[in-house]
């Protein structure tokens, strides 16, 4: 049976929000999942995501970062709303732990049990949000954007952090991948970073992108490998 999304609004520093909720049958409470978007927004990888962990129990909660629930089909429209949140950092961070603060508070979570998954940009979404200290039981990045502007402090993840990463991405160099194994060590955080050789950016997404980009490609064993890893840990951390 398809599962139905429903829409979840948030305000945030003069941003309407507009995500998408997936439940899972039964009342509950449920543990959640955040699911965070690309930098073109909600669409069918995300929603995808989010009808697939609601089979498997979890409330899943599609976050919009832009506003109104923006969806680019061209890439190079979305310039200005993720430059624009990528150039203010803080901001970036605050509205992550606003979109994990009303996950807690949605009517069937049970809110001591939440994590989150994110794509590219929202691969540094998730990771923002471990970095802010709130109560995340676990992150996951797929080929996500890995530096910070304010690397995590000793102690201040509270849960697991794993990131799945191309070779080839040229998104998330070798370099920024050693520089996220370097920060998690020294803040004390457990961090598993897989990277998958011969592999670009974009790895999980099946759909063409456009206009096509350099760097950019879909492959079938990373993405199974890296959902796979991310049901096992949910499994572990919020059974």
């Amino acid at each position: 049976m398809r599962v139905e999304l429903e829409k979840l609004e948030l305000a945030h520093e003069g941003a309407a929000l507009v995500g998408e909720v997936a439940r899972p049958q039964g009342a509950g409470p449920h543990p959640a999942v955040l699911v965070m978007a690309n930098a073109i927004g909600l669409g069918n990888q995300v929603r995808a995501a989010a009808r697939a962990l609601a089979a498997l129990g979890y409330i899943a909660i599609c976050t919009d970062m832009y506003g109104g629930g923006r969806y680019y089909h061209d890439a190079t429209e979305a310039a200005d709303d993720y430059l624009g949140l990528m150039n203010a950092p803080d901001l970036l961070r605050a509205r992550v732990v606003a979109w994990y603060q009303a996950a807690a508070a949605l009517s069937g979570v049970d809110a001591p049990r939440i994590a989150a998954i994110g794509y590219c940009f929202g691969g540094c979404c998730v990771l923002e949000l471990a970095r802010s200290g709130v109560d995340v039981k676990a992150v996951v990045s797929y080929h996500g954007i890995l530096t910070t502007h304010n690397p995590a402090q000793p102690g201040v993840i509270k849960g697991k952090v794993a990131a799945y990463c191309g070779a080839l991405d040229p998104y998330a160099p070798a370099d920024t991948i050693t520089g996220l194994r370097s920060e998690m060590d020294a803040a004390g955080a457990r961090c598993d970073i897989t990277v998958f050789g011969n592999v670009f950016h974009s790895f999980t997404d099946p759909e063409p992108h456009e206009p096509p980009l350099p760097g950019i490609g879909y492959d079938a064993v990373a993405h199974k490998v890296s959902w796979a890893g991310t049901l096992a840990l949910l499994d572990e951390v919020l059974g």
